[in-house]
C-alpha cells in the first residue's frame, strides 16, 4: 500500500536566510572549511488568483522526481570536490544543493568554502556524471504507469542544463513521453524564484492557480508556492531515504506514485492512455 507522508516544516517556510546551526560536513585535515553561509532574500510571491478546484496542468521536476538521479549526482560532486580539497558529504549536498542549478552550486561552494574552483571543475563534473548515468540511471518506480493515467496535460521543468536533460531523457526513454520540456536556462532566475514554473505554465497556456507542481526539493517547493501553484513533495527517490519528514499539512508528501491518484483524483482517468 502506498505510504503518504507529510513534509518537514522547511517546505512551507519562506526563503529566509539559513541558520547558523545548520549541519556542516565534517572537516578533513588539509581541506577547506566552509565560512559564513550565503544569504538569500525573500522571493516575491506572485499575486495569482485563488486556486481553482480543478487542475489543468501537472508540472514535474525531473531529477529526483521522474528519474532517480540525485544520489548519483551527489556522489560525483562529492568525489570531484574532494579532488580539489573541498570536503562534502552526500547529506550536505542533499540539504544545501538539491534543486539548484550547477552554476548556483558552484557559487555556493566558492563562497562557503572560501575556495576558487579550478576552471575545469564543471567540465569534469558533467563528464563523469553523464558517464555514470549511462550505467546507473533509472526511472523512479511507477512513474510511467502514473503518466499513462493522467487526463490533463503535463510537462517537465528542471534546473538541469539542456544537454544533461536531453541525455537523461534519452537514457530512460522519457524523451518519447515528454514533448514539453523547460529548463532554468530559459529564465532569468532559477529556483526558488517562481520564474521557471511561471514560464512553463505560460508556454503551456495554463493559469498558475490551476497548475500542480511535483517537486523533491525545498527550492522547488518554494518556487511553486511563490508562483501561486499547488505543490506536492515526491519523497520516493533514493536520496530521500532517511531524510525524515515530520508532519506539516502545507504540502502533501508521498513516497510511491501509486498514492498520487488519491491525492489529486481530478487529474486521473480510469483507463490508461494508449
Amino acid at each position: 500500500m502506498a505510504r503518504v507522508q507529510s513534509p518537514a516544516p522547511w517546505i512551507a517556510a519562506a526563503a529566509a536566510p539559513p541558520r547558523n546551526d545548520d549541519r556542516r560536513p565534517p572537516a578533513a585535515k588539509g581541506r577547506q572549511r566552509p565560512r559564513e553561509r550565503l544569504r538569500f532574500g525573500r522571493i516575491p510571491v506572485v499575486q495569482a488568483p485563488p486556486l481553482s478546484r480543478s487542475i489543468s496542468l501537472v508540472i514535474f521536476d525531473c531529477d529526483g522526481v521522474l528519474i532517480d538521479s540525485e544520489v548519483i549526482s551527489a556522489r560525483v560532486l562529492v568525489e570531484e570536490a574532494a579532488r580539489d580539497g573541498v570536503a562534502l558529504t552526500p547529506a550536505y549536498v542533499r540539504d544545501h544543493f538539491l534543486g539548484r542549478s550547477f552554476p548556483t552550486v558552484a557559487a555556493i561552494i566558492r563562497e562557503r568554502f572560501a575556495t576558487a574552483l579550478p576552471a575545469d571543475f564543471e567540465h569534469r563534473y558533467r563528464s563523469r556524471l553523464l558517464a555514470r548515468f549511462e550505467t546507473d540511471l533509472r526511472l523512479t518506480p511507477g512513474i510511467l504507469e502514473l503518466i499513462a493515467r493522467l487526463r490533463v496535460p503535463f510537462c517537465l521543468a528542471t534546473s538541469s542544463s539542456p544537454p544533461r536533460l536531453a541525455r537523461s531523457l534519452a537514457i530512460t526513454g522519457l524523451d518519447r513521453v515528454f514533448a514539453h520540456r523547460f529548463t532554468a536556462s530559459e529564465v532569468a532566475r532559477g529556483k526558488p524564484a517562481p520564474d521557471l514554473f511561471l514560464h512553463a505554465a505560460a508556454r503551456m497556456g495554463a493559469m498558475p492557480g490551476r497548475c500542480l507542481v511535483i517537486e523533491d526539493s525545498r527550492p522547488g517547493v518554494l518556487a511553486a508556492q511563490a508562483a501561486g501553484m499547488r505543490v506536492g513533495l515526491y519523497a520516493g527517490a533514493s536520496h530521500m531515504r532517511g531524510a525524515g519528514l515530520p508532519p506539516d499539512p502545507a504540502v502533501p508528501a508521498f513516497d510511491d506514485w501509486a498514492a498520487f491518484p488519491g491525492l489529486w483524483p481530478d487529474t486521473i482517468t480510469e483507463e490508461p492512455r494508449p
